[in-house]
Order: C-alpha cells, then structure tokens, then sequence
C-alpha cells in the first residue's frame, strides 16, 4: 500500500462548503496520470492537486481534471498553498510553486493567499452565434466579442448583458464541440465560455461568473480562479473594468459562493501579469491509499 496525506480545502472562502473544493495529495506528483484522473472522479471534484519536490520552486504542483492533466487552476492553487501552511509546510511570507504554466509566485497577506497569473495570452476571438449556441443563449445576450485568453489555462471569455442571462445559460455539447474546433482544440480538451456580467452577485462584488462544464467533470464550477485571472485580462484590454483592483463573485447561485480580489500587474495595454488572491478553508484532512505509484 502507498499512502498520501491529503487535505480538502474550500477555495476562495473562509468558511466551510463555500467556494471551491479542491483534495490536495501531499507528495502525489509522483503518481501516474491515471492514478491521479481516478482519483479526481473519486472525490467527485472538478479538480485536484499532488504536491511535490521542485528544483525550480519551492514546490511542484500538478494539476488534473478527471479527464486529463492541465497545467495550471486557481482555485486549486489557492487550497494546495492553504493546506500546506495549514501543515506548517511554508515558512515565510512568500513562495513560488512549480507548474505546467511555469513558475507561480504566492504571496501571503494576513489569511490571504496572492498568487501572481502569468501575463495574459490573447487568442482569437469566437463568434459570438456560436458562443450563444452552446450556453442556449440569443446571441444578443453577449454584449462583447468572446475571446480566448490565458493566464496559464485557455477561456473562451463571454460577456453577458445581465444576471438574467447568466443565470438562463446552459450548455449544450455538440455546439460546444464546435467552439472548440473554431478555437483549435482536438480531443479531450475544451473552451468552456467563462461567462461574465458587470455586476456583482452581492453589494461587495463587481463582477460575477459562472463556469459551465462538460462531462466527465461535474456540471458547474462553483469558483474558478485562472478564469477570473483570464475574465479580468479581459476586461482591462477592452476597456470594460475602470479600476485596477475589483472584487470578482462566483458561485453564489449554488450556495457556494467565493470572491477573490483581482489586480492588475502593468498597464492594460501592456500586462505583465494578473494577481487573483483570495482565502482557503481546510474542511478535513486523511490519508488515502493510491498504490499505483510511478
């Protein structure tokens, strides 16, 4: 038997069962892919974490859907930095963490985890009947040409004109498939629309999402942080966010809700990064046999 510590922490909350939950496996980046995609569809997450050495970083992150490995997610990046500390693993106010999408850096404000976006990659944009096709939506609901942008994860970035629409989207697969393909994407890999209004879903919020997800992962994300990073590019390129630090809300229709505060690295011409920050909650903490490993 080969057994990890684990620990299940709520992302972009301070409380338990809001935000984003995320199991983050001490020492599993050793692990083979399939070991750690079987797990993730075990917890019934969208995503989970295995944490190793690095000679890069502090530490090494991988990043797996229970489809495949990714190189990078923000809420799983803020519950893998909320365990360890939780642990006594950090030492220090800052930290830098190993990923597909390169090196991270984190930075520690009171109970606050910062962790630094790569600057944002620009894509092409997506017309917008499609977009609309595959959230059963009019395209007149999309008040913004949907974009592809990465800050180390590719969205298909949607802005909707209110809560209304957001909260009537539904995805729809095979049109789905076909924003995929217009975004060049083959296989198992996918461009879920982040879709995004003005507005807060509470007074504190500016802005507020949803993530709808195609199977096998489960129907919606409850918060997404390399999203929001990608979201928040977004609005800065096309004039949309006047200021250079905003509250960004997600989840709430869910009764998950989750919040980060989102700021801007550079000019909105010329980013040199996104900073998304926001609280983990360490809901419960085990061991778990994963005798599969490399």
């Amino acid at each position: 038997m080969s057994w990890f510590d684990f620990d299940w922490v709520d992302a972009f909350s301070d409380r338990a069962f809001g935000g984003n939950g995320c199991a983050v496996v001490h020492g599993g980046a050793v692990l083979a892919q399939d070991t750690c995609m079987d797990y993730v569809r075990e917890t019934s997450l969208v995503e989970c974490t295995f944490t190793g050495p690095s000679d890069v970083a502090d530490i090494r992150v991988r990043y797996f859907l229970a489809s495949r490995e990714i190189p990078f997610a923000g809420h799983p990046t803020i519950a893998t930095v909320a365990a360890m500390r939780s642990r006594g693993l950090i030492q220090g106010d800052t930290l830098t963490l190993e990923t597909g999408a390169g090196i991270v850096p984190i930075r520690f404000n009171g109970d606050e985890i910062e962790m630094t976006q790569i600057a944002p990659q620009f894509g092409d944009y997506i017309p917008a009947d499609l977009v609309a096709a595959a959230v059963s939506l009019p395209q007149e609901a999309i008040i913004s040409p949907p974009q592809l942008v990465s800050t180390g994860l590719p969205f298909c970035v949607t802005v909707l004109r209110d809560h209304d629409a957001l909260r009537a989207a539904k995805l729809v697969e095979e049109p789905l498939r076909k924003v995929a393909e217009r975004a060049g994407f083959s296989g198992s890999d996918v461009a879920e629309p982040f879709l995004v209004t003005l507005k807060g879903a509470t007074g504190a919020g500016d802005t507020f999402s949803r993530l709808l997800l195609a199977p096998p992962s489960p129907p919606e994300d409850p918060f997404t942080g390399s999203a929001t990073g990608a979201m928040a590019a977004y609005l800065w390129k096309h004039g949309l966010m006047p200021k250079d630090t905003f509250t960004a809300e997600q989840g709430n229709d869910m009764g998950r809700p989750g919040q980060a505060r989102v700021t801007r690295v550079g000019p909105a011409d010329a980013m040199t990064g996104i900073k998304v920050a926001g609280r983990g909650f360490v809901l419960m903490r085990g061991q778990v046999d994963l005798s599969e490993a490399a």
